[in-house]
């Protein structure tokens, strides 16, 4: 059949229209590697999140994507790291400690979360845990909280920065137990010293605390959060413990600095879901004690909000100042 100018003409324009529509504003970021904050160490649950994220957002991105660990000061040498930078190339990856548990624990602040951090989406439900070292031969809260009166000031505890310090302080102080707090800059070289007893008692993600778990040398009394934990199951909740001040669900999100774009931003969060879907990431997680879960940015921005409330109501009712 011959085509008349006007028929190929239309065929033509037919056959442009069919292919995938990319606007000539496109984002071509990233244009170089994408730098990803921690603020906790190598071997953290924070920091093997990240890392998980990190290698399949470079394989979609086409970039490296690099995790830059900034560990110590209860996230706030991280934060100040994040927040000093105008690059748009550079994410924050951070547990809600430094988010949601500095503003109120801390009379003052390099940074403020409201103002510059921008949520992008969730990465993970955190699940925390309550240990003791094994030597200490207690099954319980209500186990190590009378050992705690029963000898006062002998017992010490360790915890994980920000949320982790918040939640034991209060069970201190609501409790009346007599502890000493053993301050440590890496939260993770705490555990070999609660595996040997040279420290009693740990509040930690289950991802640092489940091998020693489960070599015996550590015992889990109980986790934070407001459910089970799946790799833990029979361990109660602090709810379930009759310890409902010990309330904290663990989170890891990304966050991004207010001066990138919005588009950026959205493209970047639905990229971020899109992992989160990954099946042998998911499974990575849970068997690590956390569970994958993408987000909208509103979402992620309410869950903020809210644990903060939670935070400053908590830290009100126990007298808890900065």
């Amino acid at each position: 059949m011959r085509l008349t100018i006007g028929t190929a003409a239309a065929a033509g324009l037919l056959a442009l229209l069919a292919l995938p529509y990319t606007p000539a504003h496109a984002d071509a970021w990233p244009q170089r590697p994408v730098r990803m904050i921690v603020p906790l160490g190598a071997g953290s649950a924070t920091d093997l999140t990240a890392r998980l994220f990190a290698d399949r957002l470079a394989a979609r991105w086409g970039q490296p994507v690099i995790v830059d660990n900034r560990p110590g000061g209860d996230g706030i040498i991280a934060l100040s790291a994040f927040v000093g930078t105008t690059d748009d190339h550079t994410l924050l990856v951070s547990y809600n400690g430094p988010i949601t548990v500095n503003p109120v624990t801390h009379s003052k602040l390099p940074y403020d979360p409201s103002v510059d951090l921008v949520p992008l989406s969730l990465v993970s439900d955190v699940f925390v845990g309550i240990a003791a070292t094994a030597s200490l031969k207690i099954n319980s809260l209500s186990d190590l909280a009378a050992r705690a009166r029963l000898e006062p000031g002998k017992l010490n505890w360790a915890p994980t920065p920000g949320g982790g310090y918040f939640v034991f302080a209060g069970f201190q102080k609501s409790a009346d137990l007599p502890m000493v707090q053993v301050p440590y800059r890496d939260i993770t070289q705490a555990l070999g010293d609660l595996a040997e007893g040279r420290i009693h008692v740990m509040i930690a993600s289950l991802a640092i605390l489940m091998p020693q778990v489960q070599t015996g040398r550590v015992k889990l009394l109980a986790v934070t959060n407001q459910r089970r934990a799946p790799i833990a199951p029979d361990v109660p909740t602090v709810g379930e413990a009759g310890y409902p001040q010990l309330l904290l669900n663990g989170f890891t999100g990304v966050f991004a600095s207010p001066q990138m774009p919005p588009e950026r931003r959205e493209r970047i969060s639905a990229d971020i879901q899109a992992v989160a879907t990954d099946p042998v990431l998911r499974d990575r997680l849970a068997a690590a004690g956390q569970a994958a879960r993408g987000s909208t940015a509103h979402e992620l921005a309410a869950i903020v909000a809210e644990q903060r409330a939670h935070i400053e109501r908590t830290a009100t009712a126990l007298g808890l100042k900065p």
